[in-house]
């Protein structure tokens, strides 16, 4: 059977790890194709809420098979702490596969990472500082240091000690730290791989042995379309791809696999960390979204930026990933006003732009052309199907249906996994 995508149409923080796990209840694998710990998926089952920062959301589904593709960067003490909490809380993570090609954030990444952003002074990017950045660096400059290293010490301690000839000139000379020192690393490093013996294979394979065999795949992604390393806000953007065709490359699976490309979108949307952001709501009605909408990252715990629903960035997101539905995420939060806006195109230099600019410089510059609709001021969030919905908020689904040209298959009314609407 072909295999599904679920790709995030905005700056992340879309809701993707509730998506992912209703999807989940109907597959067989659940594929984590790019980014490391730096993006998290919050998924909340009765009282219990979760904060996923590795692991794909699908361990939360009893027989589905996790996997960390190759194209995602692995802390192995994150991933092991991940594990062990988990475990702790009667999760089974004993299927979790991960990719021998995936790539390894070391000790001197994070350090970089954090003294590069700081450096940057008011230009910074706004990393996490867990050394994704860095560890995407060595990964395509080829001095990168791979999961399957874990098992080969004379490798690895060669890869280590040739990386740190160049990591302690540029922390020595430039950023005036102490060097690093190979060996407490490689006592470090070469326990983790121990630790995770069982769970490292040729993930490559096992998908397509999984495809071959009928079974249901599921690709989910870390963030959002616009913080693509390619097609995203640039430069503040993430450093790999976590647009729909990043599955392929991550993963190790041929894009004819995929037939389903879900864009979850969040029904206003937001942002964190710096960069250009059009809708952007510096009023009491964006700090309502963020206090309704709980929007605090769920890896770094940083306040987001909110903004009403951009319609320029969504047709982009649609075109991009090829996307065939959408997930509409967190309508219920709109319940708290009466008027309701959607950024139809933007407004710069007395030019209007109805498709993203192609320059930098004028993204910073446009302001907002609103279209207003109508609130529905009443608590959606008991609703158990489309037709519970009140009618303002069913036209507003149609909007966002009529803006990206495709279906609205899902919608979400609450946090919880039951809170979801699906036609």
């Amino acid at each position: 059977m072909p295999a599904t995508v679920i790709a995030g149409t905005q700056w992340g923080d879309e809701g993707k790890g509730k998506v992912t796990d209703v999807f989940a209840e109907q597959v067989d694998y659940v594929v984590r194709y790019q980014g490391g710990n730096n993006a998290g998926h919050t998924i909340v089952i009765g009282d219990e809420r979760f904060a996923l920062t590795l692991i794909p959301s699908g361990v939360l589904n009893p027989g589905v098979t996790p996997i960390i593709g190759n194209g995602t960067v692995i802390d192995p003490k994150v991933l092991l702490d991940e594990m062990a909490a988990l475990e702790q809380r009667q999760v089974d993570v004993s299927l979790v596969r991960l990719s021998a090609n995936a790539h390894l954030i070391m000790p001197y990444h994070r350090k970089i990472d954090a003294l590069q952003e700081r450096f940057l002074g008011s230009g910074q990017i706004g990393t996490t500082k867990r050394g994704i950045g860095p560890a995407y660096t060595d990964k395509f400059s080829r001095h990168g240091i791979r999961v399957q290293d874990l098992f080969d010490p004379k490798i690895f301690r060669d890869k280590l000690d040739a990386a740190l000839k160049e990591k302690n000139k540029i922390l020595v000379k430039i950023y005036n730290q102490l060097p690093m020192e190979a060996a407490a690393i490689a006592d470090e490093y070469l326990e983790y791989g121990r630790r995770l013996t069982g769970h490292v294979t040729d993930t490559a394979l096992l998908l397509a042995d999984a495809l071959a065999a009928g079974k249901e795949v599921l690709f989910e992604g870390a963030q959002g379309t616009l913080l693509d390393v390619d097609h995203g806000t640039y430069p503040f953007v993430t450093s790999s791809n976590p647009t729909a065709g990043g599955a392929t490359i991550g993963s190790g699976i041929g894009p004819t696999a995929i037939d389903r490309v879900v864009g979850v979108t969040k029904a206003y949307i937001s942002r964190v960390g710096s960069g250009p952001f059009p809708t952007e709501l510096d009023d009491a009605v964006g700090e309502t979204m963020v206090d309704v909408g709980g929007e605090y990252g769920t890896v770094t715990g940083r306040r987001r930026r909110c903004g009403w629903l951009d319609a320029v960035a969504l047709r982009y997101a649609t075109r991009i990933n090829g996307l065939t539905e959408i997930a509409l995420t967190k309508i219920d939060v709109l319940s708290e006003f009466d008027t309701l806006r959607i950024c139809i195109a933007y407004q710069a230099a007395g030019e209007r732009f109805e498709e993203m600019p192609r320059q930098q410089r004028v993204l910073y510059r446009c302001e907002p052309v609103y279209e207003d609709l109508p609130g529905w001021k009443t608590d959606i969030s008991q609703a158990e199907s489309f037709d519970d919905l009140p009618p303002a908020a069913l036209d507003y689904i149609a909007r966002v249906e009529k803006i990206a040209g495709v279906p609205v298959s899902m919608v979400s009314v609450g946090p919880q996994r039951k809170a979801t609407l699906t036609r």
